[in-house]
């Protein structure tokens, strides 16, 4: 069975936990004895391998033509032709869909099924189908994830900058408003905030559109899965299947023995951005006087990642509690945190995962996440980790000094860490999944989710 899967990107570029999930995912279905590829947007049309898999790229315009390319079922054209063409090519009889904007349109899965190959989509973000992006409302509250096209424009608005007065007046404004100034060719500032109202429903037409037409959708957590519930796709369209951690070399065997004393070793892995949370992580440690050594080890995807980097060496200023490392190749993740007594986790947005924590897992380590998303149902709180308010830079500090200060308790974390889930299961699920979604009429699978 030859399978295609379209992450929003790959390797070599930088890459987040969807492509590792992915490459991961690749893996075991090849010694499964699958044919798996993998295809990602990129400037121009090009083959390649990496680490054994066979990449394609397909070209897709670099910038919008147009505003509502950004939001619209429609995406870019060059990618849905580009995209189309791969297909002709490579012939794939599954595809699985990761990624879904303008470059991985509702076209793209138009090409696909009418290339006649079973199609699917696993939510892996947030910002599959919220605008804002971190299913927060106002940034601060869980949301339910409803598509209600008001309520969105508002939070999304809100989250551009406006002041959350204005941004709720204009969430109510009719949608007539948004068609007109869209109709009159203004875009910028206020001209575009006044478009939101029509663009956010373009893009909850999208999403719903995509839900629609792929024959099955993979939730990678109960709340995504509750999530795609409330917004109509059907149970039986919906197969939960949890983050698993690829087989190494370094097993999870016993963990090695750690230091009682001397400062409590907390690491952070991941990328540097302000819905990761390391600012609010280094300023729980720098308001903290407990004896506390905080590792970093971080990366950047552009050049606003770059800026937030810099900011938060700025804000660590000489503290030498606090060092900052290069990032971690995703091999040796693993091995280094099974050196520390936690992983901090302060995620400030509705993860499905992430993979970081079962890496800890399996090197033994205890995690110290947000009370958030994934990472609330990964974790199990006073045993194998802790779970604090997520954006309470007090709760933070408070839970930093308490393990600091009770070193037993760490250790009692410790002794409670079992292995995670493999990605085997995963890729034996989703190979029952293919076959499942390849043996039914496409007409069925489509009313199921309808």
């Amino acid at each position: 069975m030859r399978v295609l899967h379209v992450p929003f990107c790959f390797y070599p570029d930088a890459v987040g936990g969807t492509e590792i999930y992915v490459e991961q995912l690749s893996h075991e279905q090849a010694r499964l004895g699958l044919e798996p590829m993998i295809a990602a947007p990129a400037a121009e049309d090009s083959s390649s391998t990496h680490a054994g898999l066979a990449v394609r790229r397909f070209a897709t315009t670099l910038q919008p033509v147009r505003l509502r390319e950004l939001y619209d079922a429609d995406g870019d054209s060059l990618a849905a032709h580009s995209f189309a063409a791969l297909l002709a090519r490579e012939r794939p009889q599954v595809v699985h869909f990761h990624a879904f904007h303008r470059a991985v349109s509702l076209r793209s899965v138009a090409a696909a099924r009418q290339a006649g190959a079973a199609t699917l989509f696993t939510y892996h973000l947030p910002t599959a189908s919220c605008q804002r992006g971190t299913l927060l409302r106002w940034g601060r509250q869980v949301c339910d994830g409803l598509l209600l096209p008001s309520r969105c424009t508002s939070c999304t608005l809100h989250g551009l900058g406006m002041p959350q007065a204005a941004a709720t007046l204009l969430g109510q404004l009719p949608r007539g408003v948004s068609d007109m100034v869209e109709a009159s060719g203004r875009t910028g500032g206020l001209w575009t905030a006044l478009q939101m109202r029509a663009l956010v429903e373009a893009r909850h037409d999208a999403v719903r559109g995509m839900l629609a037409q792929v024959d099955a959708v993979v939730a990678l957590c109960r709340w995504s899965q509750a999530l795609l519930l409330r917004n109509g796709v059907a149970a039986t369209k919906i197969t939960l299947s949890p983050h698993g951690l690829a087989d190494s070399s370094e097993q999870t065997a016993p963990s090695p023995q750690r230091p009682t004393s001397g400062p409590l070793r907390i690491a952070f892995v991941g990328r540097m951005y302000p819905i990761k949370g390391p600012d609010l992580l280094i300023k729980a440690v720098q308001g903290s006087l407990s004896d506390v050594q905080l590792d970093l080890y971080g990366y950047s995807q552009d050049e606003a990642g770059a800026q937030y980097t810099r900011s938060l060496h700025t804000l660590a200023g000489s503290d030498s509690r606090i060092a900052f490392h290069p990032a971690l190749p995703n091999q040796q993740v693993r091995q280094r945190l099974s050196s520390y007594d936690l992983l901090a986790v302060p995620s400030q947005w509705l993860e499905t995962g992430p993979l970081v924590v079962l890496e800890a897992f399996a090197g033994g380590t205890p995690v110290l996440g947000s009370n958030l998303g994934g990472i609330a149902e990964l974790v199990r709180d006073g045993v194998d980790g802790v779970l604090v308010e997520p954006a309470s830079e007090v709760a933070w500090r408070n839970a930093i000094t308490a393990l600091s200060t009770d070193r037993s308790r760490v250790a009692t974390l410790r002794a409670g860490v079992r292995p995670p889930r493999r990605m085997a299961q995963v890729a034996t699920e989703m190979l029952a999944l293919y076959r499942r979604i390849q043996t039914l009429p496409r007409e069925l699978l489509t009313a199921v989710g309808t």
